[in-house]
């Protein structure tokens, strides 16, 4: 096969022809358009000349990042990290949708953007690593200044100190270059949007900050009352097989019997939905902070997680595994799954088994471990989630009367 057509093959053809795991999009709203055809390319057509105008007349811009807290990260099956946003704005600059690639070094992600799997290295890389001489570097200030900036907010001085960090481009897409050069010059406010936490419902309208009205765990033991849906729990733990109380424990954990609430990461409500979950159990935008419509799609993804994990025969077990994948998404509670056998841990067993691997998934030597395919999660999080709603169930069932 001449060049040409192989890297027109490798570029366009072969993700669609492939379910390649680490590959993500964010457009899931756009309208679907016919794909180029690959044999039609002149014998002019190369990876090394592929640049803006074929980005945009192709539809998607392909970015090269790796897994971690301020690059890419997946949670509750939405995509986030400073540097995806970042990426995702500029795709919306220019007219087309984003998709994701994650390599597991800097070494790849070079090789990946040389062989024309991607068209930017979208991932804050030390420029000294990117100094090559088929690369160019883009936005070194802007770059390296936010992520100073994310740094000092998170008080993280591994990553104000990490010294000048980049995006690249090849060398021979000049077009792409100047265009992305310019656009983090004259957007450096964005970064300012981007860094703060909000959400908005839908992708499309009101915009929300994090907010929460804890009430108490209680209402009154001697009415036998936790809260003002206690009616909503028993109706619709019915439908997911919970206790009902399990699933006010849950809530408390999720919102402290807010119904407003909204979360840093854009979850929302009293058992806080993200967006994305709420579409799927057919939780309607307008209706996400309904305690009765929000509980109802809880009950419905509980009902979608106890099947996900139906091979954990023992129900307190498989509650866990719930809990965990309610909180973190499935995905990741998987990944600790797999860690977890390949180290000869029960892969059915929650507590010193796979609980254990969860606590690692911030690492990067576990999550870039080869069986992980869903990369960085905050799983101390979910350790810590799973273990207050356990105790908090256990102090219901203590305290009032089934």
């Amino acid at each position: 096969m001449p060049n040409n057509l192989k890297t027109a093959f490798c570029k366009h053809a072969l993700p669609c022809l492939l379910i390649v795991s680490a590959s993500l999009y964010s457009c899931e709203n756009a309208k679907q358009q016919d794909g180029p055809d690959i044999f039609n390319y002149t014998e002019t057509q190369n990876e090394e000349q592929f640049d803006l105008t074929d980005i945009q007349n192709n539809g998607e811009l392909i970015i090269l990042t790796l897994y971690g807290p301020y690059s890419f990260f997946e949670f509750r099956g939405e995509n986030f990290g400073y540097q995806y946003k970042l990426a995702e704005e500029y795709a919306k600059s220019i007219g087309v949708c984003l998709r994701v690639e994650v390599c597991r070094s800097v070494n790849e992600l070079k090789e990946k953007l040389a062989d024309g799997y991607g068209d930017i290295i979208a991932c804050a890389t030390s420029v000294s690593e990117l100094k090559d001489a088929d690369l160019s570097v883009c936005g070194e200030d802007e770059i390296t200044q936010f992520m100073d900036s994310i740094g000092k907010m998170q008080k993280d001085n591994t990553i104000s100190g990490q010294g000048k960090t980049a995006w690249a481009v090849r060398k021979s897409s000049q077009e792409l270059e100047h265009s992305l050069d310019s656009w983090l010059k004259d957007n450096k406010k964005l970064f300012f949007d981007i860094s703060l936490p909000r959400t908005t419902a839908g992708g499309r309208s009101r915009t929300y900050v994090p907010r929460m009205n804890v009430h108490s765990p209680i209402r009154s033991v001697a009415k036998g009352i936790i809260s003002d849906y206690d009616h909503l729990f028993k109706k619709y733990s019915r439908e997911c097989g919970w206790d009902w109380r399990l699933m006010a424990a849950q809530s408390y954990q999720e919102s402290g019997f807010d119904a407003q609430a909204v979360s840093w990461m854009g979850a929302m409500g009293l058992m806080q939905l993200m967006p994305s979950t709420a579409r799927t159990v057919n939780v309607a935008e307008n209706e996400i902070f309904s305690p009765e419509a929000n509980i109802r799609g809880a009950s419905a993804y509980i009902r979608f997680l106890k099947n996900h994990y139906a091979d954990i025969a023992d129900e307190n077990e498989r509650t866990c595994f719930v809990l965990a994948a309610y909180n973190a998404g499935p995905g990741h509670v998987d990944d600790a799954r797999r860690l977890a056998g390949k180290s000869g841990k029960r892969t059915d067993v929650w507590k010193d088994n796979v609980d254990k691997f969860v606590l690692c998934m911030s690492e990067s030597r576990y999550y870039n471990d080869p069986v992980v395919e869903h990369g960085y999660f905050r799983g101390s999080e979910t350790f810590n989630y799973v273990n207050s709603i356990l105790a908090r169930w256990h102090e219901y069932r203590t305290k009032i009367k089934h």
